[in-house]
Order: C-alpha cells, then structure tokens, then sequence
C-alpha cells in the first residue's frame, strides 16, 4: 500500500473510531508499538500504555457520567505527515445536582514513513482544572 493511500486508511479508521470512544475500544493497527501519547495530565510511550488509557477512558466514563459524549467534527491531513482531528468532549456527571461538562480540543497525528501514527498530542481549550470546575456549577450547562 503506497504512502497516500495509508494516509487514507488512517483518516478513515480515526472517523470510525473515535465518535465511540468512550463506548467501545479502538482500531490499534494504525499505531506505531512506541506510539508517544501527551494530552494536558498524561504523558506516555508505548502501545500498551496507549491501550490502557483508552480503556481508562471508557471504564470513567461508565462510572462517573449518565451521559457522554465525543463529538468529531473534522479529521484531516493537515500536512505530509500529519493529520489533525477536532473534537469537543460533553456530558453529564453522575452527582445529585446537574453538572456538565463541555471542552473543546484537537489531536495532532504525525505519522512515519509507513502511514502509522508514532505520536499523538492532545490539546484542550481551557486547563483540566477549569475543566473540572464546571462540575460544581450546579443547574447550568455549558
């Protein structure tokens, strides 16, 4: 398979994965086994780190919020070796008093010579810590 179309695969396997996230576990073979990880709390190598965070992600979400969701709205090759997703995380959090969560973000793919994904770097909107305030902002949705 030539460069492009890998490029191709990868994007297409990103749009199908990452919408469900929080629901079901993703597509690995599009990684590289020392695939590098860096979002503003976790910072990471290696494949199976790379698996345990998403199945973090998916075991928290089950836990701490009646609703959830990972809205895609763009993934793209946003030069040779890169491809950028944008996203916005929302939910509901499972306390007595209404508290949501909204952030927006985008991930950076870069991608070696084989069309595989070696580093992925997350980049949020706001800190985790204002995050993580809207969960105490009781009747308002953000």
């Amino acid at each position: 398979m030539d460069y492009q179309t890998q490029i191709v695969q990868v994007i297409e396997t990103l749009k199908h994965d990452l919408p469900t996230l929080f629901a079901k576990d993703i597509s690995y073979n599009i990684y590289t086994q020392d695939i590098y990880f860096q979002d503003p709390v976790n910072k990471f190598k290696g494949k199976i780190n790379y698996r345990i965070i998403f199945w973090t992600l998916r075991f928290h979400a089950r836990l701490f919020f009646t609703e959830i969701h990972f809205d895609l709205h763009d993934v793209y090759q946003s030069a040779e070796d890169i491809i950028t997703a944008t996203w916005t995380v929302r939910g509901v959090l499972r306390v007595p008093w209404p508290a949501h969560i909204l952030f927006n973000g985008y991930s950076t793919y870069k991608l070696n010579q084989d069309g595989l994904i070696y580093e992925h770097i997350d980049t949020w909107d706001r800190k985790p810590g204002e995050i993580l305030q809207q969960f105490f902002s009781q009747g308002k949705s953000p």
